[in-house]
């Protein structure tokens, strides 16, 4: 604890005399088309997260450790001070962002040093221990280093997401190091936290300074090694071994990830910078800047807690928690990698401007994506079935069972999903007859599931009240996925729809439908603030998320409390002195008045 609190006052002290340098000699990131700021703000920062992360550090390091590599002493049975790794490697680093952040170097010149390091790192012996094979490991090891000093550079890209994401990380590793016997681990780890938390409070919106490629490349760097001694802890073949370090870290993998394949996927290069990124979707999404970096907050704390819990459960209890988290980041990345970003015009093909061609065809047109999703569903609902059914102990029984009849149970309801049309279905819209529907399917499904397994196994050892949960939750779980699709599809479209403030006159069947229109019609060019009805029992009732306001008499009063720029009456049948009325009003406020209607036109 002692040298969190070094770190964080020596960053908490040195940022501000960094920043004013840094204003002095014009060290400033201007705005730019690829940058997400909008004044120019001082760079630099990096330089007071190394030295309140390398001081503590350094102090602790045995470099001497590092001799019998150097010497190439031969069957070294030691890894050596982890500290001593990370100081000289986020030493190395810095200096090469430093370097970037003055002169811009290019990608590949800052890729090969990166590898240089990340090759040494591995040299010492340390490594990530999931494959058996030493060129395997020693490989991924290296990848893994690498993708991780550069994903944190990638999610530089918004005021305070790659401090606090990092210090998020170093906080759940602290956790993780308590019960292990590595010391210097632990103390890397508050280092890494105290200088990040202390820089987050210049860096947070509105940030005053910017870390640069000297700060985001050591946080990177330094997370990596901290992973690879925390994998080194977990029991060999364990599931925690896998899941743990990718827990962890989390944020940064799947925003590179993501970013990476929509570019490849939309013929960009993966190197290319630009508003593309996780954060940025989000803000597209609606989001306000500092609520998107929020959001990311939550999920890298809630992948954390899950690290910490998967760290301290059995294999068959982990997948309780794996599961779920991993298959919701994929259904957030295919929402998110709908949304257009790119200018370009082969991203005008399509009727809809506001998706991704290629991506369309892949989860929209052929839903892969949602047959695979369900795959993977069907057999975690079934799992969790037996865990909520049996404990610990009973469970270690019946887990043969569950294994040998889940392929049974997989196939059966993959066939039914598929005969009854659930893959036929438009992503993004949900009605009263679809949901009737997955009811129907789940149900058929699960009673084939049992006519399965009754004729292949005789239904021996099985238990009736595994049938009743797996319906429940393969129920739920189908009601869920479709319903997030077209709740995400509404909220980019409430986030985003603009226009002139408008009043909705009829909060009716005629009301709904205007409403509807207005939400999925952005060239209307309506943003609707709420109702009015003549009906006194609606005043305070909501449609789809809108008020009813108040009523005739309280136009007036409401148009100026919210602002409002139009009024449309939603339906035919208004009394001539109620239009009147409104005329009158609209007249005296100087805002339009419309009516809205459906009309049929020949064509033939």
């Amino acid at each position: 604890m002692y040298y969190l609190i070094i770190s964080f006052c020596l960053c908490l002290a040195l940022t501000p005399v960094v920043r004013w340098i840094a204003i002095k000699n014009e060290w400033m990131a201007t705005p730019s088309t690829e940058r997400w700021h909008s004044k120019p703000t001082a760079l630099m920062g990096g330089i007071a997260i190394y030295v309140g992360l390398s001081l503590p550090v350094f102090w602790v390091a045995d470099l001497t450790s590092l001799m019998p590599f150097l010497m190439r002493h031969a069957n070294i049975s030691t890894l050596p001070s982890i500290c001593a790794v990370v100081w000289i490697g986020a030493s190395f680093l810095f200096l090469v962002g430093l370097i970037d952040d003055f002169t811009t170097l290019k990608p590949q010149t800052k890729l090969v040093a990166q590898i240089l390091v990340a090759s040494c790192v591995a040299f010492l012996g340390f490594r990530l221990h999931w494959f058996t094979s030493l060129t395997l490991d020693t490989m991924i090891t290296i990848v893994w280093i690498v993708g991780l000093t550069n994903a944190f550079n990638l999610i530089d890209n918004m005021d305070g997401l790659c401090a606090g994401i990092g210090l998020i990380a170093a906080i759940s590793l602290i956790v993780l190091f308590q019960a292990t016997p590595f010391t210097e681990s632990l103390i890397t780890s508050y280092a890494l936290a105290g200088a990040l938390g202390a820089f987050l409070i210049y860096n947070f919106k509105p940030a005053s300074i910017f870390m640069g490629d000297s700060g985001s490349l050591i946080i990177g760097f330094s997370l990596a090694v901290l992973t690879l001694q925390q994998a080194e802890s977990e029991p060999a073949n364990t599931l925690a071994r896998f899941a743990v370090p990718l827990l962890v870290l989390l944020v940064p993998i799947f925003d590179t990830i993501l970013v990476s394949m929509i570019r490849i996927l939309s013929g960009r290069k993966a190197s290319t910078g630009g508003k593309d990124h996780t954060s940025h979707r989000l803000v597209l999404m609606g989001l306000k800047e500092r609520n998107a970096v929020l959001f990311l907050y939550g999920i890298a704390a809630l992948s954390g807690l899950s690290a910490i819990f998967v760290n301290q459960s059995d294999q068959l209890t982990s997948p309780v928690v794996i599961t779920p988290i991993f298959i919701s980041l994929l259904l957030m990345g295919i929402y998110l990698s709908q949304l257009r970003v790119y200018p370009e015009k082969e991203f005008s093909v399509l009727r809809d401007k506001s998706y991704t061609p290629i991506l369309i065809n892949i989860t929209y047109k052929r839903q892969l994506l949602l047959v695979t999703l369900d795959f993977g569903m069907i057999a975690f609902a079934y799992y969790l079935s037996y865990r909520l059914r049996f404990d610990s102990s009973a469970f270690g029984v019946f887990f043969d069972v569950f294994l040998k009849s889940l392929p049974a149970i997989i196939a059966c309801k993959l066939s039914v999903f598929y005969i009854l049309g659930i893959y036929r279905s438009m992503w993004g819209y949900l009605s009263t007859s679809d949901v009737f529907l997955y009811l129907k399917a789940s149900t058929i499904a699960s009673l084939l599931s049992v006519a399965a397994v009754t004729f292949i196994y005789r239904f021996q050892d099985f238990s009736k009240g595994i049938v009743i949960i797996d319906w429940l939750l393969a129920t739920g779980y189908l009601l869920a996925s479709r319903g997030s699709f077209r709740l995400f599809w509404e909220t980019v479209k409430r986030k985003n729809i603009k226009g002139r403030a408008t009043l909705i006159y009829g909060a009716g069947r005629g009301g709904e439908i205007l409403l509807r229109e207005i939400l999925n019609n952005a060239s209307i060019g309506i943003q609707p603030i709420g109702f009015i009805d003549d009906d006194p029992r609606k005043n305070g009732k909501k449609i789809q998320g809108y008020p009813v306001l108040g009523n005739l008499n309280d136009v007036k009063q409401i148009c100026r409390k919210q602002g409002v720029e139009g009024i449309v009456i939603s339906f035919h049948a208004v009394p001539d002195e109620h239009v009147a009325a409104l005329a009158q009003t609209c007249r005296e406020l100087e805002i339009p008045l419309k009516s809205f209607e459906i009309q049929f036109a020949d064509i033939i």
